[in-house]
């Protein structure tokens, strides 16, 4: 029986995302020049290396964008799901995560992330994500 590789411990929260994506990498993007105290990490799933640490299967990564939080947290969040702790640690844009709490904001957030994440096309290592 083959072990499975420990994830791996994470120092800061770290934002894995697709980086083959133009709409992925603009939203990046956008999250980095908010994030001026460097409290967020990125890595694109594509870095194969950087990803395996943490444990996720490639399908999953392929999917949607993961948050993987530090210990004592350590959640790991994905696609919309990810979205309002994402907020919470850009001090401009924190009061955007509250709205995720008005009832019926997650499902349609889900459903838009959803719809979003299908109109993006790659393959990866033989998995259509569509």
């Amino acid at each position: 029986m083959g072990r499975r590789r420990r994830p791996m411990r994470v120092e800061r929260p770290t934002l894995i995302y697709d980086g083959e994506c133009g709409f992925c990498r603009r939203c990046v993007a956008l999250v980095q020049r908010a994030d001026r105290g460097h409290r967020l990490d990125v890595v694109p799933f594509q870095d194969q290396e950087r990803v395996a640490r943490f444990g996720i299967p490639l399908p999953a990564l392929a999917a949607a964008m993961h948050l993987v939080l530090p210990p004592p947290d350590g959640r790991v969040l994905a696609g919309a799901d990810a979205a309002p702790e994402i907020l919470r640690l850009l001090p401009r844009w924190r009061w955007l995560a509250g709205v995720f709490r008005v009832p019926g904001v997650r499902p349609v957030a889900r459903r838009m992330y959803g719809w979003i994440a299908r109109q993006r096309r790659c393959l990866v290592r033989g998995y259509a994500v569509r």
